[in-house]
Formats: C-alpha cells, structure tokens, sequence
C-alpha cells in the first residue's frame, strides 16, 4: 500500500486500526514497566558504528531511533542481561548483532530461520561471528510442533526471545501456542516485531499475560515486549 503523492521516505504506508485498552485481556505488569523504561533511557546513549559499518547501503536503520528497533533491542540486552538469546528470524542479521552487541561476554545467541543467512545477499553476518559459537544459526520452522520439540531445550534457557516471523497470519499464532509447552527456567522478555501490522493485530490483542505497547522507542511498525510468566496461560 503507498501513498502516491508522499515523498519517497515517506510512501512505506500500512493498514492498521486504533484499539483502546478498556477491554484488552491484559496489561504490563510492573517488571516490564521497569523494564522499558530502562531500556528506552538507555538507548538513547546506545551506539550501533560497528554493526552500520557492515551495511553495504543505506538506508543505515541502525541508526535510525526512534523509529527503528535496534537500539532499543541492544539496550534491552544491556538492561535485562539474558545468557540465553533466541531470535526468529535472521534475515540480514542486523538484530542478531544489535541483541549481542551489549550482551555479557558469555551470552549466546540461536537464530531461526527457513532459509540460511549467506543466502542473502546482503547479509551483514559474516563467517567469523560463527566460529566461537556464540551465535548459532538453526534452520528450523518453529511452528510446527515436532520441529519445536528438537529445539526444546534451547528454547527451554532463553531469557529473551526475539519474535521476528514472517506475520502471516499464521506463524505467530503457531509458535505462541507450541510456545505453551515450553516449561522455561526463568519467565523470559518475549520482544514481538510489527504488532501494528494488520496481520499481527489480533494475535498482539490475543496474548493474555503480561504485555506493552512500545511502538514510540521501537520499530515504526509496532513493538511489543511480553513477560511470559505462564506458559498455560499464554493463547
């Protein structure tokens, strides 16, 4: 959908609606509210250099904050300080190195994709970030149950899980529910990409443990940070 008399920075346009709040299933609790504003102070300080300098072109989203995540991301990583790290979906890499960049040294981090990174052309990931295993990249479909279910443990030491799929109405909603399952060591920070996107609109509103809206100090898009404290409970 584009707006065709808009300048060209500004003709990226997507149906959404407004929602109030009076009726959502549930709200943030007082970690996640902590939790933001930390992380929304921190990241105004947070510097990407090392991860734009990867970047073949612009637009440098790296840099770009509010109105891009990944400031935000590594100044979550640098507020709540998770060991274990799951992202889905690697694409070019970019919140994979923004989740690490300001991680302990000990951190780890497993990627989810369908596709391997060097399969992009522009991937900002190289070689080298993969050789002490401190990132991990598995190509795996974590919406389907059996396919979950070999990456239980993995899943099982996460303290944070970035949720970047593919929105299609389908994969969200799958991966919640097998996430039910999951009988975690510690209730981690779920971080959802476009929960403004149409598609994402109603599995946002779904989610029935604590939850916020961080869309102003996160992607343009919708951001949405989730504290699953009980799995049974979760859609």
């Amino acid at each position: 959908m584009t707006w065709p008399d808009a300048p060209v920075s500004a003709r990226h346009v997507e149906p959404t609606l407004l929602l109030s709040m009076d009726d959502d299933c549930a709200g943030a609790d007082d970690w996640l509210l902590d939790i933001a504003l930390a992380a929304i102070s921190r990241a105004r300080n947070i510097s990407l250099a090392t991860i734009t300098a990867r970047m073949k072109r612009p637009p440098f989203w790296t840099e770009v904050w509010p109105g891009e995540h990944y400031k935000f991301l590594a100044a979550l990583v640098d507020v709540v300080r998770p060991v274990g790290i799951v992202e889905i979906g690697t694409h070019l890499g970019l919140s994979a190195l923004a989740l690490l960049e300001y991680g302990e040294p000990g951190s780890k981090l497993v990627t989810y994709d369908i596709v391997p990174w060097h399969a992009f052309g522009e991937s900002c990931l190289r070689m080298e970030d993969f050789a002490h295993g401190r990132i991990v990249q598995s190509i795996a479909d974590l919406a389907d149950m059996s396919t979950l279910d070999l990456h239980r443990d993995v899943l099982r030491d996460a303290e944070l899980i970035f949720v970047d799929g593919p929105k299609d109405g389908h994969f969200e909603s799958d991966f919640l529910s097998n996430l039910r399952s999951v009988k975690f060591k510690k209730a981690p920070l779920l971080v959802f990409d476009d929960i403004r996107l149409w598609n994402m609109l109603s599995i946002w509103r779904s989610i029935q443990v604590p939850k916020l809206d961080v869309t102003s100090f996160g992607h343009w898009s919708g951001t949405g940070l989730v504290h699953w404290t009980r799995s049974e409970d979760a859609p």
